[in-house]
């Protein structure tokens, strides 16, 4: 295929600064981020104007872009404070801003008249008249509503002009509200969704009860436990990378600023290594099965291909339980190697014990199993578990690694 076709962009969430450097080590063309303030991922680590410099320094210099998240529906009072804070940011050369209020794309481009301005899927645009009227008002991407099928953003793109690009997230949670414009969290726990504190009220365990029988709890399926009804699978489109494509989708985006950076590496390398094979000769493509179970060994729940092929049923509903499927633990991360000694200078994020049977695996390169044999502290002396969370240790690897590489192990 030739060198100057544009190919889809792999856009990974960045939580924090960590994350950010991890997701662009590992393969992502840019990364999204939230600041402190008017970011609808307010649990998240988020990152402070000075991480925003540095991270927006470390993306540019490895050739990848950097979007920021103000996506909240502003209230007065965060209107009140908006041209403050993008006052004290507008010297980063920020690449896109990710909005969804127009109050907030008017702020921004008073004060950044340049900012590039790409419409959150909290905004909803699920038609191409919609999208073709945002553009008109200088959005230059559209992040699409999660209802949308790929049939019809197919007809979104051949119907809005070619200078407007289409966003569409293809891995991660969904949200049970449309596109996000959750009300629940605040009627029942006073968090506002649409300013970043969702509680996840979607994924509570809920029973009926008939007004004339207080205090029976009726299972909506038959289950003692109730029933998770709101609770959706996690969408994973990894096995339809040429779908995607052909649907004329510019960037895919994966969903997960909270998640870890465990998550960020896995995901990111697995969608960057099926992107990368379908551009090597899109008319050989086949997909490889090692790429979907490489996105297993991350916490996640069941998959499904959401609304992109048709209406979701009840098999894209998981009524039995919120909680995660988590097969695999991450272990550590490699900081150093020694070529030398063949030791890697590992901090530790969840206990490893000598004779743990471990999985290390880097963005150049596919997982390597090995049985741990020796482990020793900062000191030199050989120890035979290591418990302490974030604890700096040396492990000996029967292959090179580098810097970034992870370290896993079945559960």
């Amino acid at each position: 295929m030739s060198e100057n076709i544009k190919k889809v962009e792999l856009l990974a969430p960045a939580g924090d600064l960590e994350k950010l450097k991890i997701a662009v080590e590992y393969g992502a063309d840019a990364v999204y981020f939230g600041g402190e303030l008017f970011s609808l991922r307010a649990a998240a680590g988020n990152l402070s104007i000075e991480e925003i410099e540095e991270g927006t320094l470390y993306a540019h210099d490895r050739g990848k872009k950097v979007y920021m998240t103000v996506n909240v529906f502003a209230h007065n009072q965060d209107v009140n404070l908006l041209p403050d804070y993008i006052e004290r940011i507008k010297h980063i050369p920020i690449d896109a801003f990710i909005v969804s209020d127009p109050g907030v794309i008017y702020i921004i481009k008073q004060i950044i008249p340049e900012a590039e301005i790409h419409l959150s899927t909290q905004a909803n645009t699920t038609n191409y008249a919609s999208a073709a009227f945002w553009h008109s008002m200088g959005v230059k991407r559209i992040v699409t509503a999660r209802e949308l099928s790929l049939r019809e953003i197919r007809e979104i793109k051949d119907k809005t002009p070619e200078t407007m690009e289409i966003e569409s997230f293809v891995h991660g949670a969904m949200c049970i509200s449309y596109s996000g414009r959750c009300l629940l969290s605040n009627f029942m726990t006073h968090r506002d969704a649409n300013r970043g504190a969702c509680s996840h009220p979607c994924r509570w365990s809920y029973s009926l009860m008939e007004q004339q029988r207080p205090g029976e709890y009726i299972p909506v399926e038959e289950d003692e436990r109730g029933t998770y009804f709101f609770n959706s699978k996690d969408l994973c489109m990894i096995k339809h990378i040429p779908e995607l494509i052909g649907a004329g989708i510019d960037s895919f985006k994966i969903e997960g600023r909270m998640k870890s950076i465990f998550y960020t590496a896995v995901t990111v390398g697995a969608y960057r290594r099926a992107i990368d094979k379908y551009y090597e000769n899109p008319e050989e493509y086949e997909f490889n099965e090692d790429w979907y179970n490489e996105l297993t060994k991350v916490s996640h729940r069941d998959f499904t291909t959401g609304f992109y092929f048709d209406k979701p049923t009840d098999d894209d509903q998981n009524y039995d339980s919120s909680s995660y499927v988590k097969d695999y633990v991450f272990l550590g991360l490699v900081k150093d190697y020694d070529e030398e000694t063949g030791y890697a200078f590992v901090e530790q994020r969840n206990k490893l014990v000598i004779g743990d049977n471990i999985e290390i695996f880097g963005p150049d390169m596919e997982f390597f199993s090995q049985k741990l044999e020796i482990m020793l502290d900062e000191e030199g002396s050989p120890i035979e578990s290591a418990p302490h969370a974030q604890q700096k240790i040396k492990i000996k690897t029967v292959k090179p690694v580098k810097a970034d590489y992870m370290i896993r192990r079945k559960a």
